[in-house]
């Protein structure tokens, strides 16, 4: 797992960045529009946006005197890699024990 993967787990561990995170997918905002929907301040939202910001979550463009924030699709894409790569190796491993639990039954009713 890369250093980014790490950070952008770890900031989707937290509940306010992930319900953030959650209402970016659904479609761009701005800060008070966050605050707007969540039960914590502006300056808090800001936060959380930073640090999803650092992690590659999002990403935020100047809009007149307001900065939109949405969802960064190339982080998105590396977590996916990430659980995918995870997935995979969980079915590879259920798998192998399902077919060695199956051959040790066999043996036993040899």
């Amino acid at each position: 797992m890369s250093t980014y993967q790490v950070a952008a787990l770890g900031a989707l561990g937290d509940p306010t960045r992930r319900a953030i995170f959650e209402l970016l997918a659904g479609r761009p905002r701005a800060v008070g529009e966050l605050a707007n929907e969540l039960p914590v301040s502006r300056p808090a939202v800001s936060q959380h946006l930073k640090v999803l910001k650092e992690a590659g979550l999002v990403t935020d463009q100047a809009e007149g005197t307001r900065r939109r924030y949405r969802v960064d699709q190339r982080g998105v894409a590396a977590l996916r890699g990430y659980l995918d790569e995870l997935w995979d190796s969980a079915l590879a491993a259920f798998a192998a024990e399902v077919e060695n639990t199956e051959t040790e039954t066999e043996e036993k009713d040899r």
